[in-house]
């Protein structure tokens, strides 16, 4: 082979980007930023996104807590024998006052 060639020189330059195109392809498929052809790094679109998405996710999560947390409270609320002695006693009250009004 001869090492002063335009072959060796293609060769090179095969093996370099190939590694360059091999890194990057395994650095995205991480999640990690990726290499300009000039070594800078760029980060991934996506990520600014994601950050939203998570703080928006995270609220929604305390809010539903919150909801969950009011709604057990109601449920013990009417579940309650005492709730359901005052539902009994107006419901009493009714007929007595359409009997009175008539």
């Amino acid at each position: 082979m001869d090492w002063g060639g335009p072959a060796f020189i293609i060769a090179i330059i095969v093996t370099c980007t190939a590694g360059w195109l091999i890194n990057n392809w395994i650095r995205a498929r991480h999640g990690y930023a990726l290499e300009d052809e000039w070594g800078g790094k760029t980060e991934r679109a996506d990520v600014a996104a994601t950050a939203e998405l998570r703080r928006e996710s995270d609220l929604l999560k305390q809010r539903l807590a919150a909801l969950e947390s009011r709604a057990a409270t109601l449920e013990a609320i009417i579940t309650d024998r005492g709730f359901d002695v005052a539902h009994q006693i107006e419901a009493l009250r009714e007929p007595r006052n359409e009997v009175i009004r008539q």
